[in-house]
């Protein structure tokens, strides 16, 4: 496992955690696409910014990528990645897991965000979790089922999450 995409249908549903928790066991600093996609007041990078960033990334030989962003060179991430961790959790729990994330986080930003971001939920975010993410699901799998001679986890729930990472070595 030398290059993870971590990748989902949702916000909220623990790409992040995963890709902390995960970097830390095998020795590999996580890039969060949040992190580099989001400037201070919520204010969206441009995409040859975003672009950029991760192509500093993908020649390396071991990374991990989390974050789903398909418009930002999702086929170079999925060629060049040998895991692919794909999150499919139920809306209503990442719905619940913004607000607990909301409320951790209150009037700070979290570690796998840009500067100045400090953590919110609004109205916007909550349509996006629970109306316009699972739209895309569909369209996901679909991807995830043409792909060929990759390492593919997907998980349905925390458990699975968890077991996967009891079974990864320091």
């Amino acid at each position: 496992m030398n290059r993870v995409m971590i990748w989902g249908t949702n916000s909220g549903s623990g790409k992040s955690t995963l890709a902390r928790l995960l970097g830390e066991k095998l020795g590999i600093e996580p890039v969060h696409f949040d992190r580099i996609a989001w400037k201070p007041g919520w204010v969206v990078a441009p995409d040859e910014e975003i672009r950029a960033k991760v192509l500093e990334v993908l020649p390396r030989e071991r990374w991990i990528l989390e974050g789903s962003y398909s418009r930002h060179l999702f086929e170079e991430r999925v060629r060049l990645a040998d895991t692919i961790l794909f999150f499919d959790f139920n809306r209503f729990v990442c719905f619940f897991n913004a607000i607990k994330r909301r409320i951790q986080y209150r009037n700070t930003t979290r570690p796998d965000m840009g500067e100045g971001c400090r953590e919110k939920f609004d109205f916007e975010f909550a349509w996006w979790i629970l109306w316009h993410a699972p739209g895309s699901r569909k369209r996901k799998r679909g991807v995830l089922e043409k792909l060929q001679g990759k390492n593919i986890v997907i998980f349905k729930n925390r458990k699975q999450v968890d077991a996967f990472l009891t079974r990864i070595p320091h």
